[in-house]
C-alpha cells in the first residue's frame, strides 16, 4: 500500500458479502487497565488497533522511565491515572498532536487526589512527569470527593473512576453541568463491575468503593465504530447493496451503537443474526436531526452520508470534535466543500450538511492525521474514483480496513 496516497474504485454491483471488524479499542483499553489492576484474568478479542498494542506494550514495560503514548487519548488519559495511583516515577509524552490536547482537567483531579504530577512543557498540556502518590487524610469510613466538568471528554471520568477501587477510602465523582458521552462513562462501569468493583450510579454522582479488583475473563466486543463505515457503504452502494458483519452484539455497551437507529433514516435497515449483524439497503429519508453527545466519533461517517444523499442534516453535540485527533469540524467543513458540500455553524452549536450539486470524480481527501476522516471519505468511492491521502492512519483503529474493502470488491491502489 502506498503509505502517501491511495487510489478508490468501486467494481461495479451491489455491495454484498461478510466483512471483518477490529474489536472494540474502547473496551479493549479500559480491560487492559483494569486487568492490569486486578492482577490477572484472560482477555479474548482485544483490538489489533495500534492504540491497544501501544497500551499493551507500555503497561508491560514496567521499568521506562519514558513513556510514549503517540497519538492515542485513551492511552494517554488512562495510563496517566494508573501510573499515578501505582506510585510510578516516568515521562508520559506523546506525538505534537497530543501535546496540543488539554490534560488539565484529568490533573488537577488527581493531584487532589494526592499525585506528583508537574508538566513538563506547557502548562495544561502533555508531556507529564509523574513523581509518586502522596495523598492527603481522609476522614475515616468517607468516600475522596471530586468534582469533575461532564462536558469534556469522558475519558479523563474513565481514567478516574478505574482507579477508585485502589484508593484506601474509595472515590465519590460529582458531574457538573452536561454530562457528554454518557455511553463510555457506562461502558467503564460495566467493565469495574465484571472485575469486582463496587459502583453506584446516582446519575450526577458515581461512587467507588475501597474495594479490589477481581480476577475474570472477558471477551471484546467487536467495534460499532468501525461498523459505521460499513453501514455508510451500504447506504451509498448500488442497489441491493447489503453486508454482514460478524461479532455485534444486540445489547451492546458501546456508545456508537446509536449508528443503528440513526441509519435507519439513511438508507440502511438492521437485522439482529445469530453472530452479529445483517445490513440491508432502505429508502432514506429526507432529513434528519441528531445530538452526537453521547457519539461524536459517529459525526463524520454520518455527515459524509448525508452531503451524499443530499440529506437535509442537523448535528448537535459536537463540541469534543475540536479536541480530537484533529479539528474534525474544521477537516470536515473543508474536505465535504469539494465534493460540493457543506457543513454550515448556526445559532446554539447546530450544525447543518447540505449539498447543491454532490459529486465524487477524483478528488483527493486530506485525513489530517485522523484514522476516522479517512474511513469516513472512503465509501464515497461506490459513488466515483477518489484519493485518500496517507492511508495508513486507520492503523490507529482498523488496521485492516483497506485489506476489507479489497475483499469486498473495492479496487485500490
Amino acid at each position: 500500500m502506498n503509505s502517501i496516497s491511495l487510489t478508490l474504485r468501486w467494481s461495479g454491483g451491489p455491495l454484498s458479502g461478510t466483512a471483518q471488524l477490529p474489536a472494540s479499542k474502547s473496551e479493549s483499553n479500559r480491560a487492559l487497565i483494569i486487568q492490569a489492576l486486578a492482577g490477572s484474568g484472560h482477555l479474548d478479542n482485544l483490538s489489533d488497533a495500534n492504540d491497544t498494542q501501544l497500551m499493551q506494550r507500555l503497561l508491560a514495560d514496567g521499568a521506562a522511565e519514558t513513556l510514549d503514548a503517540e497519538d492515542a487519548g485513551t492511552v494517554m488519559r488512562f495510563l496517566t491515572a494508573y501510573l499515578a495511583v501505582t506510585n510510578r516515577h516516568a515521562l508520559l509524552t506523546g506525538t505534537a498532536r497530543m501535546k496540543e490536547r488539554p490534560i488539565m482537567v484529568l490533573v488537577d483531579a488527581l493531584r487532589e487526589l494526592g499525585a506528583q504530577i508537574e508538566y513538563a512543557e506547557t502548562e495544561g498540556f502533555p508531556p507529564l512527569r509523574l513523581q509518586g502518590w502522596q495523598p492527603g487524610p481522609t476522614a475515616d469510613g468517607e468516600l475522596a470527593e471530586l468534582s469533575v466538568r461532564g462536558d469534556i471528554s469522558s475519558q479523563y471520568i474513565s481514567a478516574l473512576l478505574m482507579i477508585g477501587p485502589m484508593l484506601p477510602n474509595g472515590l465519590r465523582v460529582n458531574l457538573v453541568g452536561k454530562v457528554g458521552s454518557r455511553p463510555y462513562i457506562r461502558m467503564t462501569q460495566a467493565l469495574m463491575q465484571h472485575f469486582g468493583a463496587n459502583f453506584r450510579d446516582l446519575g450526577t454522582v458515581l461512587e467507588v468503593r475501597p474495594a479490589a479488583y477481581q480476577a475474570a475473563d472477558y471477551t471484546i466486543e467487536s467495534d460499532w465504530s468501525a461498523a459505521s463505515y460499513w453501514y455508510a457503504m451500504v447506504a451509498l452502494g448500488p442497489a441491493g447493496s447489503e453486508i454482514t458483519l460478524p461479532g455485534l452484539r444486540q445489547y451492546s455497551w458501546q456508545g456508537d451503537q446509536a449508528i443503528v437507529g440513526i441509519m435507519e433514516k439513511l438508507g440502511v435497515a438492521t437485522e439482529f443474526v445469530a453472530d452479529g449483524v445483517r445490513l440491508t439497503q432502505i429508502p432514506p429519508a429526507p432529513e434528519l436531526t441528531h445530538d452526537f453527545t453521547d457519539c461524536p466519533d459517529l459525526a463524520q461517517t454520518v455527515a459524509v452520508v448525508a452531503a451524499a444523499q443530499g440529506t437535509n442534516l442537523v448535528m448537535t453535540g459536537l463540541e469534543s470534535l475540536r479536541i480530537k485527533e484533529t479539528d474534525r469540524i474544521a477537516a470536515l467543513q473543508t474536505e465535504l466543500a469539494s465534493f460540493g458540500a457543506y457543513l454550515l455553524e448556526e445559532a446554539d452549536e447546530h450544525f447543518r450538511v447540505t449539498a447543491e450539486s454532490f459529486r465524487v470524480d477524483g478528488q483527493e481527501v486530506s485525513t489530517y492525521h485522523d484514522h476516522r476522516m479517512a474511513m469516513a471519505f472512503a465509501p464515497l468511492a461506490l459513488r466515483g474514483p477518489l484519493t485518500i491521502q496517507d492511508p495508513k492512519v486507520v492503523r490507529k483503529s482498523y488496521p485492516q480496513f483497506w485489506s476489507e474493502l479489497e475483499k469486498a470488491g473495492f479496487q485500490i491502489g
